[in-house]
């Protein structure tokens, strides 16, 4: 079973700049992929960026060039360095890892960003 814990969010002005963590635990040798989803209010739950365990990452058209997903295995954790935030990068963000073999989803509680001035 794999359990996962975001922190880092925060309030932060227009064009100012976030890291979120992801610590893993518990059964970490079956995840093959990791990656960092959001929800707005009233809106579904999209990806935001992916990396896998070899280290091929996968980035939303709307964060390209401003965010950057890294994992650092030997502390099994995963990072979002998020720069130049907008008001509508506002959400939840969601720290998700995908089993290898069963493709079983596990998530994080989330953590709040919100960018306003």
């Amino acid at each position: 079973q794999v359990q996962l814990v975001e922190s880092g969010g925060g309030l932060v002005q227009p064009g100012g700049s976030l890291r979120l963590s992801c610590v893993a635990s518990g059964g970490i040798s079956s995840i093959f992929r990791m990656g960092w989803y959001r929800q707005a209010p009233g809106k579904q739950r999209e990806l935001v960026a992916t990396i896998t365990n070899i280290g091929s990452t996968n980035y939303a058209d709307s964060v390209k060039g401003r965010f950057t997903i890294s994992r650092d295995n030997a502390k099994n954790t995963m990072y979002l360095q998020m720069n130049s935030l907008k008001p509508e990068d506002t959400a939840v963000y969601y720290c998700n890892a995908v089993a290898s073999l069963t493709l079983h989803n596990y998530w994080g509680q989330g953590t709040q960003v919100t960018v306003s001035s």
